[in-house]
């Protein structure tokens, strides 16, 4: 079933720089106008051609540690943040123009690109848009991993995270979505990761850019960020800020009551491919290519460190 908003893009165009949390490279990102019903587009203005490539699950390649999107060989990984800031915002209709592989990472949160959106301005575009629901539960598992969809007319997500750390045990939250409460129950929360972890990623040629300012990181005694955490519950958060960004890949707003647990990358992905087909599975199975990394530190990072 379909409900309608009002579509939103920004008023003027914007340019930041920043770091890529994998790559390491610098990056210069502007993010621009587009009329209604145009959709969420990147451009590798970098390469040969300019490809353009559109946001959406079909579109995703690869979900090892981030979410990947391509078409015909060029890609943008980590897009997750800032698609997150832009479901978060309500943006419908915007380019992101791109000169490095990666989007840049900032703080490890969403806090900047929601900055960024506020100072181009949010603009109503007097058009619609189609904002899709479901009438029925539905659901999709892998391992211990799971996603359920419980038909709502608002946006809820009642994410749990469950990790084998002190600081890490069982997390609870529950989101209800508006504008207001994304900025400030959601967009602030870090991606986080063991310091173990981290170490063996860059032994990998992962995670070349990161740092504790972009990250919060964790080793067997606490928190090393000097600062310590933003909320009690930061790392949950973080997970419902990953889940918004690849739910906004669906290619228009969702509603509804999203139950998850202990989910990641893939499955976000393999669920919005499901809702898409209409089609449930009780034991998904991954067809994206995986980054090469040892399946001990693979397993390790995707879990506990999402970007």
């Amino acid at each position: 079933m379909g409900m309608r908003r009002v579509q939103k893009t920004i008023e003027n165009r914007i340019e930041c720089n920043g770091v890529g949390l994998h790559t390491g490279k610098e990056v210069l990102l502007s993010l621009n106008p587009l009329p209604p019903d145009s959709g969420i587009w990147f451009r590798r203005v970098d390469l040969p051609h300019k490809p353009y490539i559109k946001a959406t699950a079909n579109h995703v390649t690869q979900t090892s540690l981030c979410t990947v999107i391509g078409n015909n060989g060029s890609g943008v990984s980590t897009v997750e943040h800032l698609m997150s800031a832009l479901a978060g915002m309500g943006i419908h209709n915007i380019l992101v123009e791109i000169d490095a592989p990666e989007v840049p990472i900032f703080d490890g949160s969403a806090q900047h690109f929601v900055e960024l959106l506020q100072e181009a301005g949010i603009k109503n575009q007097k058009v619609s848009s189609e904002v899709f629901a479901l009438d029925k539960k539905f659901s999709i598992s892998q391992e211990d991993k799971k996603i359920t969809y419980y038909p709502n007319k608002e946006l809820i997500v009642s994410f749990t995270i469950d990790f084998d750390h002190p600081l890490m045990k069982e997390q609870e939250y529950t989101f209800r979505f508006s504008e207001d409460n994304f900025v400030d129950e959601i967009s602030r929360a870090r991606t986080f990761g063991f310091l173990r972890d981290v170490e063996a990623m860059k032994k990998c040629g992962y995670a070349r850019g990161g740092s504790l300012e972009n990250a919060v990181v964790i080793d067997e005694n606490g928190i090393l960020n000097p600062e310590g955490l933003r909320y009690p519950n930061e790392f949950v958060r973080h997970k419902i800020l990953d889940f918004l960004g690849d739910l906004y890949l669906y290619g228009m707003p969702v509603r509804g009551h999203f139950v998850v647990y202990k989910s990641g990358h893939t499955l976000n992905n393999l669920f919005i491919k499901a809702l898409k087909n209409g089609k449930e599975e009780k034991d998904a199975h991954s067809d994206f290519q995986e980054a090469s990394l040892s399946m001990s530190v693979n397993q390790r990072a995707f879990t506990i460190l999402p970007a």
